[in-house]
């Protein structure tokens, strides 16, 4: 894959970036975007595609960009298809720094060092190229007020967006209101796109770590009857949650 293009997790960032404190909105669920965005950049790639609520492999070609290439890698290693949910809701540690460190080197964001509390060090980043973001943001805004069904790659972006919630931040208040609706309607243009963007809400949820209940045992001498609900299996290779931490770099001692 060339780099000429953004890919959804840069563009999912970049939405994210407030251009006046250089701090991210959302987060705590934007790591679960960038990571469900990944599956779709994926799929838009011709590398996974949708088996159900699950993601399978179809082409393990690298696709020339590390990141995804790293997830892509750590999908054919599992063997089989994996549930959306868990995939997303496995460890993203270092996730969205990744993709900050990759915007500053492409020069679309630049560091400004700081301190919180007047102690710890931290990092905010800011917008070098505000058009790269206006551009980004005026996909979403023409999707929404013409309701013409948007390309694959917006409609997918619109449904993250809204999965982490980014709609109160991106259309704020009351007036905002019918377009953080009409956002929330774009996820049905993208089958990936809206498959992932229910995991991430699940996630969120805590979908994804709901034990499985199995049925109280039938007495002794009783036979199952024809139509009665089968044992499920135990909820196999359920990760643990993603642990989010600030943008806050502290020196290692």
């Amino acid at each position: 894959m060339g780099r000429s293009r953004r890919t959804l997790p840069e563009e999912l960032l970049l939405l994210a970036l407030d251009p006046t404190t250089g701090t991210t909105a959302q987060p705590q669920s934007l790591d679960l975007g960038l990571a469900g965005a990944q599956l779709v950049e994926l799929a838009l790639a011709g590398r996974i595609a949708p088996d159900g609520d699950r993601i399978a492999v179809v082409v393990p070609r690298p696709t020339g960009d590390p990141t995804l290439d790293c997830a892509l890698e750590l999908l054919r290693r599992r063997g089989a298809p994996v549930r959306a949910v868990h995939w997303i809701g496995g460890p993203r540690l270092g996730l969205r720094q990744t993709y900050l460190s990759h915007l500053e080197r492409c020069g679309m964001v630049h560091a400004v060092a700081g301190q919180m509390c007047g102690v710890l060090p931290t990092t905010r980043y800011q917008a070098t190229d505000t058009a790269i973001s206006r551009e980004i943001r005026s996909r979403l805004d023409s999707a929404i007020r013409t309701g013409v069904p948007p390309d694959p790659r917006t409609a997918a972006l619109a449904a993250l967006a809204h999965a982490v919630g980014l709609g109160k931040h991106l259309y704020p208040g009351n007036e905002g209101r019918s377009s953080r609706s009409r956002l929330r309607d774009l996820i049905r243009h993208d089958p990936m796109g809206g498959l992932v963007a229910h995991a991430v809400m699940d996630v969120q949820n805590g979908v994804a770590a709901q034990p499985r209940r199995n049925p109280a045992p039938a007495p002794a001498g009783r036979q199952a009857t024809a139509g009665s609900r089968p044992v499920p299996e135990p909820a196999r290779g359920v990760p643990s949650q993603p642990r989010h931490g600030t943008m806050a770099r502290v020196p290692a001692h």
